[in-house]
């Protein structure tokens, strides 16, 4: 089984940070092995949605609705996006929306990260994005180590699109949601569509389906995947 890569110099930053805190493309420490959550799916850590494996990747994309997020604590962080590498690899190359709870109510960003740098926050007044906002996501591999970064909120009619350089093994390909801090707010249920790799279905490449946990409590439960192999859900259980 594959194994994730814990980021723990990144967690103990982001527990001092007051403004949104950037979401930690990791799940496990590592050398512990996936195991499945009661009789759903594999125990993503602070992982849910769907990883496919392999070599040679070179595109991701997908589309979702924010949803509205119900904050239990200010320690709840999460955010959904699409990304290359980071599912057992030391790089990822990823871009999403976050919702960050530490000031009391839900506040979403965009963003995007070239792991090992820091994540790149969007400006909230030239980029904004709300409950019910139309996000796509991608990541595209231009070659010579360079990749293409989208993301388009249809709703508001904006995109961002930025091509930035990373030495990477393009090992894994993702379409997840993420809690840096182990603590979800309470999203509801949130729907990724169009989901692909490579352009083609994202189901095309039997990729693992992830629940994310905390304390052995499982906190979001991903759907099996439609029958277009590009849509999936995940469901709020637990913060």
């Amino acid at each position: 089984m594959r194994k994730f890569l814990i980021r723990a110099a990144t967690l103990a930053a982001a527990a001092s940070l007051a403004a949104p805190v950037a979401p930690v493309t990791a799940a496990a420490a590592q050398g512990l092995a996936f195991r499945p959550l009661h009789h759903f799916n594999l125990n993503g850590y602070n992982w849910g949605g769907y990883a496919a494996t392999g070599s040679g990747f070179t595109s991701v994309s997908a589309t979702w609705t924010e949803p509205k997020a119900t904050c239990n604590s200010t320690n709840d962080l999460y955010a959904p996006w699409v990304g290359i590498d980071g599912y057992g690899t030391s790089t990822v190359e990823q871009t999403g929306v976050a919702t960050d709870c530490s000031s009391g109510s839900p506040v979403d960003q965009a963003w995007y990260e070239m792991y090992p740098a820091n994540p790149v926050y969007l400006s909230l007044s030239t980029y904004p994005v709300s409950t019910g906002d139309v996000i796509t996501a991608s990541v595209t591999y231009a070659g010579s180590r360079s990749y293409k970064l989208t993301l388009h909120n249809t709703t508001r009619n904006w995109t961002y699109t930025t091509t930035k350089s990373l030495s990477a093994s393009r090992a894994s390909a993702e379409v997840i949601i993420e809690s840096p801090t182990g603590s979800y707010p309470n999203f509801g249920t949130l729907s990724f569509s169009s989901a692909t790799v490579n352009g083609k279905s994202l189901g095309s490449f039997s990729p693992s389906a992830l629940d994310p946990s905390s304390g052995g409590v499982t906190e979001a439960h991903t759907s099996a995947l439609g029958s277009s192999g590009t849509s999936f859900t995940d469901t709020f259980l637990h913060e």
